[in-house]
């Protein structure tokens, strides 16, 4: 079942990867904006959903925040993170800088334990604004789902101008602060094999993170209904193998089944 996420704020959720999430949507209530269009995105693909209505405003997404956490203070639960995600591309946004601004006050006033993340498929870190917020957040975590041009246009389907090598060297400006977010799975898209978890694609891309040298490595598989329905997870074997890879590199990694 395809998920179109409440906007601006949604949950909490329980999220595998981040604990009890907040949810903060930066995209409008009902469709989808992304600058890609996945082909296991729980959103479904992009030219199904056209939103009709317009993003949620800088001062609607700040009263909506201060009031779910208001609430959450008197009433529970606490939660360990607010997580920009939802339909699309949260750095997309043209207030995206602000916003983020007016979390950290509100998550300082409310619940200082709590991390703010952002999840992003990396394509706005380019952008001075963009990257300077992401600077301050605790959890900027960056989509590398491969680094083969061909595989990444056939899987994550970006739009415009994509270059692996220029995502690369933007996730390497930011020396450490970030958490790199893979999705591994099998399956067929179209008749072409799109199982990433082999040495193929793994080697090739572990090389590239150990450059960019984040903070944590995330892998992941699918956990819900996908719009293509000849998509599989990847096993738990597969995805152990991967993440022994990750470690046996030096880094810090979390595998999710």
């Amino acid at each position: 079942m395809t998920v179109i996420y409440p906007s601006p704020i949604f949950g909490p959720v329980h999220s595998r990867r981040l604990g009890v999430s907040l949810g903060i949507n930066l995209m409008p209530a009902d469709g989808k904006l992304c600058t890609f269009n996945c082909i296991y995105c729980e959103c479904g693909f992009n030219e199904d959903f056209h939103p009709k209505l317009p993003r949620p405003t800088r001062e609607e997404v700040r009263t909506a925040l201060e009031a779910r956490l208001q609430d959450m203070r008197q009433n529970g639960p606490a939660p360990d993170v607010l997580t920009f995600a939802g339909n699309g591309e949260p750095t997309a946004h043209p207030h995206f800088p602000e916003i983020i601004e007016d979390t950290l006050a509100l998550r300082d006033k409310y619940f200082p334990q709590a991390k703010v993340s952002v999840l992003s498929n990396s394509t706005f870190i380019h952008k001075p604004a963009v990257f300077a917020a992401l600077q301050k957040i605790d959890n900027n975590i960056l989509k590398l789902d491969t680094v083969d041009e061909e595989y990444i246009r056939t899987l994550d389907r970006p739009s415009g101008h994509y270059s692996v090598e220029a995502i690369i060297e933007g996730m390497k400006a930011f020396h450490g602060h970030c958490i790199i977010q893979t999705m591994f799975l099998k399956g067929e898209y179209r008749g072409r094999d799109m199982d990433n978890t082999t040495d193929r694609f793994v080697l090739p891309w572990l090389e590239r993170v150990k450059e960019v040298a984040p903070r944590q490595v995330m892998i992941y598989t699918i956990d819900r209904e996908t719009p293509d329905h000849d998509l599989r997870k990847a096993s738990h074997e597969e995805l152990d193998r991967i993440g022994n890879l990750v470690r046996e590199a030096g880094l810090e990694v979390s595998v999710s089944y």
